[in-house]
């Protein structure tokens, strides 16, 4: 009796929380995001012909090639394009990289503007040659041109504008562009370490990473400012299994590529990493609330109930949602015998790790070589750092951030998200507290997808508020 008592008691408690829930999420205005840019055509129209100019010049670079004079030639059409910032600001080129210091009034809150000037390798056959930067179909076509040239262009355009108007920023400002971002070399610490010499210390740096995203999870329509406010680490691992060798038609049990299977088959099928909902993913579900579906709404809306729940379910909806939630890791590439009809002696498989804070780079590491351990397999570490640290979201530069959002693109919610991915952003930790990861471009499906794509493409109509952003910040860095 007094069990079923007690069951009673837990149902009437849980419908009653439900309940509360439900009242909770009513009082909640449900809200549309409807914003779609509106720019002036002869804007337009400027922006996409320098973007296009941009583009045309190949700054294709590859892993462990220094290439100074390519980009040395790229920076004679940002002179061409930018006279004024050339003309008038100081200009510092580091083997390639660039750093432009704006002085302002005031040297306490450095604000620093950075993208990269480089870009992927283009293959395959595209429907716009891949650096032709043609401008079709609204849209500025070729690599580099939504990552992220189109940020490049956005802050030399609005310190252009600005200087044209003979502005002077409250306080100091930096172009940082650094030409070995695609394969994380030593571009943007050599720009690090020269703002350091000079003992500069930005109040924010602003950087590529996030953007205007279009319809960023299922059920919530529209466009959404989604600001990276940290970085995940990484680490390539590689996982060796040593055997006997021999012939293939007598083959000796538990041989290397049976147990690299076995090891393989069993992290993808028992996760080891812990999930955990941050502070500043449940920020992020907060804001998406009012524009969600009824459903996820609900749920959304009282993360104070279903925090577990979608914290337990997440990874079976969306594998970008369960990366912000859990260390990932991802099994990229294996070798085993040079043929068909041996035994290997040696077979291997490597993975890409990405480290998330509750979980950071050494415990990741050490779960998982233990788990290598049981299968009889070494690991090798062969690049490794870890997370970065988050921008206050609840700060006065997040804030500012938000503000600027606000005012660029009206009724455009901004919210912070974990970038799951890399960028040069991470060289500045040592000497930022703040910093953001936020491109202010629209990105839809088809820009999404033609990032390190095939296509690749930016819509013209969303180049004014790149720049309008860039100087709205610009002009919003007060004291």
């Amino acid at each position: 009796m007094i069990i079923l008592y007690i069951i009673l008691v837990i149902i009437v408690v849980f419908l009653a929380l439900l309940l509360i829930a439900a009242i909770h999420t009513l009082t909640i205005p449900k809200k549309t995001s409807d914003y779609v840019p509106h720019p002036d055509e002869a804007r337009t129209k400027l922006y996409s012909s320098k973007l296009s100019k941009m583009i045309r010049y190949d700054t294709t670079s590859y892993q462990d090639v220094h290439d100074r004079e390519k980009f040395l030639g790229f920076h004679k059409v940002l002179a061409e394009l930018f006279p004024l910032v050339h003309e008038k600001l100081e200009k510092m080129e580091i083997d390639g990289n660039l750093l432009i210091k704006w002085e302002g009034k005031s040297h306490d809150r450095p604000l620093v503007l950075m993208s990269h000037q480089d870009v992927v390798p283009a293959e395959g056959t595209w429907e716009h040659e891949p650096f032709s930067g043609d401008i079709a179909d609204g849209k500025v076509w070729g690599r580099g041109t939504s990552d992220t040239k189109c940020s490049v262009m956005g802050f030399f355009q609005a310190v252009e504008e600005l200087l044209e108007d003979d502005y002077v920023p409250e306080n100091d400002v930096y172009l940082s562009s650094a030409c070995t971002e695609e394969w994380a070399g030593d571009g943007c610490p050599k720009i690090v370490a020269e703002l350091k010499r000079r003992g500069v210390k930005p109040y924010l740096v602003c950087d590529e990473g996030g953007g205007i995203i279009t319809d960023p999870i299922g059920g919530i329509k529209g466009n959404f400012a989604m600001v990276g406010v940290f970085e995940k680490g990484k680490a390539d691992v590689k996982f060796t299994a040593k055997g006997n060798g021999g012939h293939a038609s007598a083959p000796s049990p538990n041989s290397p590529i049976i147990r690299l299977s076995a090891f393989v088959t069993d992290v993808d099928r028992h996760d080891p990493f812990r999930k955990k909902m941050l502070p500043e993913v449940a920020a992020m579900f907060r804001t998406l609330a009012p524009y969600a579906g009824t459903g996820l709404r609900y749920v959304f809306e009282n993360l104070w109930l279903f925090r577990g729940l979608l914290t337990k379910f997440m990874p079976k909806i969306s594998a970008q949602g369960a990366a912000m939630l859990k260390t990932t890791i991802a099994f990229t590439m294996q070798s085993g015998s040079d043929a068909v009809n041996v035994m290997p002696q040696e077979a291997s498989v490597s993975a890409n790790m990405r480290f998330i804070p509750h979980q950071g780079m050494n415990e990741s590491l050490d779960i998982i070589r233990k788990r290598a351990d049981k299968y009889g397999l070494s690991t090798e570490i062969m690049h490794a750092n870890d997370y970065t640290e988050s921008i206050d979201i609840n700060g006065a530069a997040f804030h500012m951030v938000q503000d600027v959002i606000g005012r660029t693109f009206p009724g455009v919610a901004g919210s912070p998200y974990v970038m799951t991915g890399a960028t040069d952003a991470r060289c500045y930790q040592e000497i930022c507290d703040n910093i953001v990861r936020f491109a202010p471009v629209i990105y839809g499906p088809e820009q999404m997808k033609g990032m390190h794509g095939l296509n690749e493409n930016i819509e013209c109509n969303c180049l004014q508020g790149c720049v309008d952003f860039y100087k709205n910040l610009i002009e919003e860095n007060r004291d």
